[in-house]
């Protein structure tokens, strides 16, 4: 099964009341901007999980309209809000306002229990992908503007200050030092969430020690070492296709459903290689244009593997009913660790 056929099983089980998309909740009205009135609501779009509708507003005479996500249970409450924490994040960060929507709010109904909500600007969309010649220059021009800020939280550190979320499944970030660090900590994490959510797997097992000894820290500790440095950039975190979109009034590209945190750039461009994704190989060599690839380059296409084992780690914890996504990871671990037995030669 494939990544759309799975998710779109997965839209069959939203456990959010109809409702929520039927009624304008007075806890949404009082989150709108001071003055403006809600007027319709209507289904619009979809989102896995989630059940989303366009909230037509009216403010001094001029028409409008925002964009209504809501949820359910403390889950789907925790991930709203992370997804107005990182939306807010990036939305700031931009160099292009236009880039990725301003939200706005997130709450809960008060007429509807367990029912949770996210406001932020609509944007009128295409479907369609994203253009080439447009997209990776501003990701990358993104990645840049915050690779080089010295503002807080990011202070050189790598992580995030909030919990994330690749689909359902939570992201604890915490702050390392290193890029090195911050990863090998994190995804010995999900690998280990993962057996939890498949079972375990001798091969996993036999494979993990060498990965995360060997393989981690021969293609990231040289990325900060030898007179290399590199600085932490924002990202989306889950840039798929299926997040980012055209709008439809100015053709330009649009982001969202943000599972931020402060990453080596390169690992935005992680998901950009999974077959599934239309979002791909064109668009990291567009990118590369604007932001060059990290010394020592030799090392890129395997730091790339390395990036999209963890990705394939998360969507096997996500898609568990799916046999290819623990395949994925295995074919990846078992490929790094074949090529790098000895490790980093100090």
């Amino acid at each position: 099964m494939d990544e759309a056929s799975e998710q779109a099983q997965l839209s069959d089980e939203v456990n959010v009341p109809i409702q929520a998309i039927q009624i304008i909740d007075p806890e949404v009205v009082a989150r709108l901007p001071p003055g403006t009135n809600a007027v319709r609501i209507e289904a619009h779009g979809a989102s896995f999980w989630t059940r989303t509708a366009r909230l037509e507003t009216e403010r001094d005479g001029v028409k409008g309209a925002v964009f209504l996500k809501t949820t359910y249970g403390e889950r789907g409450r925790d991930l709203l809000s992370s997804e107005y924490h990182c939306m807010g994040k990036l939305h700031a960060a931009a160099p292009d306002p236009y880039l990725v929507p301003r939200p706005i709010a997130w709450g809960s109904y008060s007429s509807i229990p367990d029912v949770h909500f996210f406001l932020s600007e609509f944007r009128p969309m295409t479907g369609g992908l994203p253009d080439l010649g447009i997209f990776p220059a501003k990701i990358a021009a993104m990645h840049r503007g915050t690779s080089t800020s010295k503002c807080p939280p990011d202070s050189g550190r790598f992580g995030f200050d909030a919990t994330t979320f690749h689909g359902e499944i939570p992201i604890e970030h915490g702050w390392s030092d290193t890029w090195e660090e911050y990863f090998a900590r994190t995804t010995r994490a999900l690998l280990r969430l993962e057996q939890e959510a498949r079972g375990p797997s001798e091969e996993v097992r036999q494979l993990t020690e060498p990965f995360f000894e060997k393989v981690v820290p021969r293609l990231l500790r040289p990325l900060h070492t030898g007179g290399r440095s590199i600085r932490p950039s924002l990202i989306h975190g889950d840039l798929w296709h299926g997040n980012a979109s055209t709008d439809r009034d100015t053709g330009m590209p649009v982001i969202f459903d943000a599972a931020s945190f402060y990453a080596h750039n390169e690992y935005e461009l992680a998901v950009w290689r999974q077959p599934w994704n239309e979002i791909n190989k064109p668009y990291r060599e567009r990118y590369h244009e604007h932001f060059p690839k990290s010394p020592p380059e030799a090392d890129y296409d395997d730091r790339g593997l390395l990036y999209a084992t963890r990705v394939n780690i998360l969507d096997s914890i996500l898609y568990r009913k799916d046999p290819s996504y623990r395949e994925m990871l295995l074919a990846g671990m078992r490929e790094l660790v074949e090529k790098f037995p000895d490790g980093l030669e100090e």
